[in-house]
């Protein structure tokens, strides 16, 4: 009798704490649905503007292909080029004058914030790329003093070098041979995430082998990616902020993703530390001479890993596009090469990289174009004013727009949609724009510390795949249209034609 009331009981205690827990789960279910429309209700009356009705009811998408085209056409039109979103409390702008005083002159005023960090917090940690500070400052003195010396640049061109000859040139031989068409994005971020790995960990995940393998770790890493910038799209931070509490979801998902980078991570780190890292040369290793907390140093290496991965896919994705829809500036690469390199294939070496100067505008005017990040945000510490009158009140996020920059034509002039390396040079030579009105790289006191290995590697892979193929994109008349993310990706990916060069 007694074991009957005891069984009883427990079965009455568990279906109590099933009820709260559906209790709990519609309570802030509610409570997130209440608080999205308070949201929207508080801003109504003071959020009468075209572009803040085009952005509650997405009519952009009517007209646009991409949000950052619909971007462009408001800045344009903006006599300052610069607009303000006040539904999200969000300040645009495409004024090369703003951007150098947001970037440089004040600053201090416009860290990251925390909003973003909380973002990216679950998968960058304290890295470089999502910290603000003193946190900043020693990561970016640490990394300026090893990016920036010639044994860890010419380490990185030895592995982009070797993974060009060993599997990027016997996987599109191998699509040419069979007449088959092959998605290039796909191939350039299996080559970026190969090289990335090999340069920040010294670990080699083989994801550009001839079987295409599916690396368990390469799809977390991408998941985690995707799912920490759809966070941004949410209607409030509270939102992302209860699945994550709940553990539901994206949210879900994104934790197993996290976890399955960490233990990796985790894994090599101490693999790292049970032996002499002193004479290898990748970062991990470069690092942790100066790193002795491994989670801190697991946060580093994997914010060098995101920024070295998907952007040099972006801009590789966009550049081959763009010359199939200009031949001309192809044959010019062509035979800017012949001329520099001469006709061996094995010719291709640092040296020579740099005397190819219309090579190097076609990458620049490409980046133009097509921006891999298509544009950053700050959040201001306190109330502003920005160059061209506009008020920024504390904690407005202030967003610097590269892909629009890239596209107007106050800055470009009447030529700005051409995609014309010849912008780039003068007599000849290529000299650089002023980096506030090319922020691509960013620029002022957070310029990308990667920028000249990010530049080698794609100047490396564009020259090589042109001396040895030719790539035809299969749709060049379908323009790229960008799926959410912390990068440009194209949706659906560049599907390719590639013929072997006669010549070659």
């Amino acid at each position: 009798m007694e074991l009957i009331t005891s069984s009883s009981s427990l079965l009455c205690l568990e279906n109590i704490s099933t009820i709260l827990s559906f209790i709990f789960f519609g309570f802030t279910l509610l409570f997130s649905l209440f608080s999205v429309l308070i949201f929207f209700l508080r801003l109504k009356p003071w959020c009468n503007c075209e572009i803040c009705k085009s952005y509650v009811t997405a009519s952009w998408r009517k007209d646009f292909a991409n949000l950052c085209d619909w971007y462009t056409h408001l800045l344009k039109k903006s006599p300052t080029g610069t607009i303000q979103i006040h539904v999200l409390n969000n300040i645009i702008t495409a004024n090369p004058e703003n951007v150098e005083y947001i970037l440089k002159t004040n600053f201090h005023n416009y860290p990251k914030g925390k909003p973003f960090s909380a973002l990216l917090g679950d998968l960058l940690g304290n890295g470089i790329f999502n910290v603000d500070g003193d946190s900043w400052i020693f990561q970016r003195k640490m990394a300026s003093l090893e990016l920036g010396s010639l044994s860890i640049r010419s380490y990185a061109f030895d592995l982009i070098t070797s993974e060009i000859k060993e599997r990027l040139f016997p996987l599109l031989s191998s699509f040419a041979s069979n007449n088959q068409s092959l998605d290039l994005q796909d191939v350039f971020r299996r080559f970026s995430f190969d090289n990335i790995c090999k340069f920040s960990f010294g670990l080699d995940p083989g994801c550009l082998k001839l079987s295409l393998p599916i690396s368990q770790f390469a799809l977390a890493f991408d998941t985690a990616s995707k799912l920490s910038a759809e966070r941004a799209l949410a209607a409030s931070p509270l939102i992302w902020r209860i699945k994550r509490f709940l553990n539901i979801g994206s949210e879900r998902k994104l934790k197993e993703a996290i976890k399955m980078v960490d233990e990796l991570a985790e894994e090599m780190i101490k693999q790292r530390r049970n032996v002499d890292f002193t004479n290898n040369k990748d970062l991990l290793s470069r690092f942790m001479g100066s790193v002795k907390d491994d989670k801190y140093l697991r946060d580093i290496v994997i914010s060098f890993l995101l920024a070295g991965r998907d952007t040099v896919a972006s801009g590789l994705t966009s550049f081959f596009w763009l010359l199939t829809q200009n031949p001309e500036v192809e044959e010019a690469i062509m035979e800017e090469s012949d001329r520099v390199m001469g006709l061996n294939e094995e010719n291709c070496i640092y040296e020579k990289l740099r005397e190819m100067h219309y090579l190097n505008a076609a990458i620049y005017e490409s980046l133009r174009l097509f921006p891999p990040i298509q544009f950053d945000s700050k959040f201001a510490q306190e109330d502003d004013i920005l160059p061209d009158g506009t008020f920024v009140n504390k904690g407005a996020r202030v967003t610097y727009h590269q892909y629009a920059m890239g596209r107007m034509d106050r800055i470009w002039g009447p030529d700005f949609s051409e995609f014309k390396p010849e912008r780039w040079l003068k007599n000849g030579v290529f000299v650089a724009e002023n980096p506030y009105k090319y922020p691509v790289f960013q620029a002022g006191f957070r310029v990308c510390l990667g920028k000249e290995m990010a530049l080698v590697e794609m100047k490396s892979v564009a020259l090589a795949v042109i001396r040895a193929f030719k790539v035809r994109v299969v749709d060049p008349d379908q323009a790229p249209r960008f799926s959410p993310g912390l990068t440009a990706t194209v949706r659906g990916g560049l599907p390719v034609a590639i013929q072997r060069r006669k010549s070659s």
